[in-house]
């Protein structure tokens, strides 16, 4: 087994390395091993999204923390920000999230929180990555060899949906309000449309019947198409469609026309600077932001900072310049007023914030930003040599970033959680933009496709 750790924790197809019983086992006797380092008995808290294989993975883990003698405490079905929260909230020493995010059924995750409710440290996966792939037996912390618990958090949904609810204005109600939920068939799927109801909406809600291998089918936020049908068909004010693991959202408005995360982080961003809260004048995003955020952030008088794709990227700088919002087009969105982690369900509640105060249609304030044409073409790669180094594939970027001039842009990277490089180019009309992606996408195929 190689690196163990992606760009976002360990993910791959269930019951083949790294995402095999096994290695979680030993994740959880590493994870528990970490935390003995304190004067009382570690508390690892573990949640998992609806996969057909998260419960072998939930027993995997807690079996090897409970043999390390910490005690294990199961929230069951529940999203990444759920379990951050939780984390904090019932003041365990880690928090784990099984899920492999946006991925088909087939695959899955390990992701790791702190105490205190943000993704760990890189030394800390440095450490633990060493430890679980050391080969060497993990002595046990404890001399009187102790058995750890696991206990089931009966309460642990309610928990999270008043922290939710919190995170919108008292001032305001949902009443009168239709909203559509698309579930994804994931681990928002009880706890999205209770809040919502909690808060006066009448709630229509798809995909929201998980079987073990229908999450993230044809639905979720990367698959907004029924959403949007439904909006206009119960015409409904608005719509959001979740992942798999509860983090990102997508948005549609009453006319079924989608608004990515850019939408949602201009909105948002422009209203938090109306209210005086936007901390430093200042949107953190990714460098796949459309052109667009940052021709309406530049309009609007808003200091943009760019990082790597990533929402640890995205979190690093927001901690670093003191911004309190940022995030991806994508969907996944740092409230960081309101959570340590994205959170759908809040973006979504801080979305209908707006329209509240705004008293305007969702189809109108989602044209804060003109969208440039972009175009992502995902090429499945054989393995990962340093692009800079395959002169026919810079050879061809360079030329369509000069036929494309100040007009466009073109952005070349590897998936951090798959075998796979993305290209992205947005452009001035959607026929050059078409044409100049499938270019660089055929280069790529041909020389490690």
């Amino acid at each position: 087994m190689g690196k163990l750790f992606g760009t976002d924790g360990i993910r791959g197809v269930a019951n083949v390395e790294p995402m095999t019983a096994e290695t979680a086992l030993k994740v959880g006797k590493a994870i528990a091993l970490m935390c003995s380092r304190q004067d009382h008995t570690p508390r690892i808290l573990i949640g998992r999204d609806t996969r057909q294989s998260g419960t072998m993975f939930e027993s995997a883990i807690a079996a090897g923390v409970c043999s390390m003698g910490a005690d294990a405490l199961l929230a069951g079905v529940m999203t990444t920000p759920g379990v951050a929260f939780l984390t904090t909230s019932m003041r365990a020493d880690a928090g784990i999230v099984i899920s492999a995010s946006h991925n088909p059924y087939m695959d899955n995750g390990i992701k790791i929180f702190s105490k205190d409710g943000f993704k760990i440290a890189d030394a800390m996966e440095e450490e633990l990555e060493r430890l679980v792939l050391s080969g060497d037996p993990l002595p046990h912390p404890s001399p009187s060899l102790r058995v750890g618990l696991a206990s089931r958090i009966d309460d642990a949904p309610g928990r999270y949906i008043v922290f939710i609810k919190k995170s919108f204005p008292e001032e305001y109600s949902l009443e009168g309000m239709k909203v559509v939920l698309d579930c994804a068939n994931g681990a928002a799927y009880r706890i999205a449309p209770e809040v919502f109801s909690e808060l006066g909406a009448k709630v229509v809600t798809i995909s929201h019947d998980p079987d073990g291998t229908n999450i993230n089918e044809g639905c979720g936020s990367q698959h907004p198409e029924a959403l949007a049908e439904e909006v206009v068909k119960n015409g409904a004010d608005a719509g959001f469609a979740f992942d798999g693991d509860g983090d990102r959202v997508i948005a549609v408005d009453e006319q079924g026309s989608v608004l990515t995360g850019d939408h949602i982080l201009a909105l948002c961003a422009l209203s938090m600077k109306r209210r005086g809260e936007l901390r430093n004048n200042l949107l953190v995003t990714t460098v796949m932001a459309n052109l667009g955020l940052k021709v309406a952030m530049r309009d609007h008088g808003v200091d943009l900072s760019f990082t790597d794709v990533g929402d640890r990227s995205v979190l690093e700088e927001m901690l670093k310049k003191g911004a309190r919002i940022g995030g991806e087009q994508s969907g996944h969105i740092i409230f960081l007023d309101h959570h340590t982690s994205g959170d759908g369900i809040i973006s979504a509640l801080q979305v209908l914030r707006v329209l509240r105060e705004e008293k305007r249609p969702l189809s109108q304030l989602g044209k804060v930003m003109r969208v440039f044409p972009q175009r992502l073409i995902n090429v499945e790669v054989k393995s990962k040599p340093d692009l800079d180094t395959i002169p026919e594939i810079t050879s061809v970027v360079s030329q369509v970033e000069r036929l494309l001039g100040e007009d466009g842009r073109v952005l070349v990277r590897y998936s951090g959680t798959q075998r796979m490089c993305r290209v992205m180019v947005e452009g001035p009309t959607e026929e050059e933009t078409e044409e100049y992606c499938r270019r660089i996408a055929r280069v790529i195929r041909e020389k490690i496709g």
